[in-house]
């Protein structure tokens, strides 16, 4: 092609790329390459600290993360963080939680165990996280392909794990509308355990933890359940679901 004709053409490339990146830019409303401080934390609603995870996740699956200078925010965060939001999750290593958010140093707590489910021990760790460290959202992330959940389906022991698995049997027991075995053999069945397992760790939370539920009550907190599906890395939101000082109640 001749040479000239590529002029106009990686002009208009280079002005795509611009658009695209100014769209990201400022579809937010903030700056997402620097750290959260007292004041700009404490300016965001629940509603917004969502749209904002719910963005990242987005941007996760484009392809257009940010850039972040992550030296640069660890020293932004050295005399204090401000994360928007609590994360509990799964061990499993395909769902690191800043990389599927798209979130930097200082955005958010990240707890993590076998089946994401409540104990004395988390729900103490998000206490802090909420009532000490002001962040708005409690997302309950489970996802598919579990191997937490399929060890609890199939009854699984050993060691110290089968006290771990036995967390998550009231989420096996509560599903009793999926035809097929009641295994890690049925994928269907493993899928609504996990469902089940992430609605009823939400529910857990605010009915075991009066600091959590007071959060709620005072529209301070939303504790939301979501699903990361591994396979694509798209995370979606149990917003009919999510316990808020509207719903806490009902």
């Amino acid at each position: 092609m001749n040479r000239f004709l590529l002029l106009p053409l990686l002009a208009l490339t280079l002005t795509a790329c611009s658009t695209t990146q100014a769209q990201i830019q400022t579809s937010y409303e903030y700056d997402p390459t620097i750290a959260l401080t007292a004041e700009t934390q404490a300016a965001l609603t629940p509603e917004q600290v969502i749209l904002r995870l719910k963005d990242g996740n987005q941007r996760f699956l484009n392809g257009t993360a940010v850039e972040r200078d992550f030296l640069s925010q660890v020293r932004q965060t050295a005399g204090g963080q401000y994360p928007m939001a609590a994360i509990l999750g799964c061990i499993d290593s395909r769902v690191p939680h800043e990389i599927v958010f798209d979130k930097g140093v200082g955005d958010v707590f990240s707890a993590r165990v076998a089946g994401n489910f409540v104990n004395t021990d988390i729900l103490g760790s998000l206490e802090f996280a909420t009532a000490v460290a002001g962040s708005k959202v409690i997302v309950v992330l489970g996802h598919t392909e579990c191997g937490a959940v399929k060890g609890a389906c199939d009854n699984v022991e050993l060691g110290n794990l089968t006290s771990t698995l036995a967390n998550i049997a009231p989420a096996v027991y509560a599903v009793d509308d999926i035809a097929g075995p009641r295994t890690s053999s049925n994928s269907d069945f493993v899928q609504e355990v996990a469902h089940t397992n992430v609605e009823l760790t939400v529910q857990n939370m605010v009915d075991r933890s009066p600091v959590i539920r007071r959060l709620v009550e005072s529209g301070d907190l939303i504790v939301i359940g979501a699903m990361h599906d591994v396979a694509t890395g798209e995370v979606t939101f149990f917003e009919d679901d999510m316990i808020t000082a509207e719903t806490i109640d009902s």
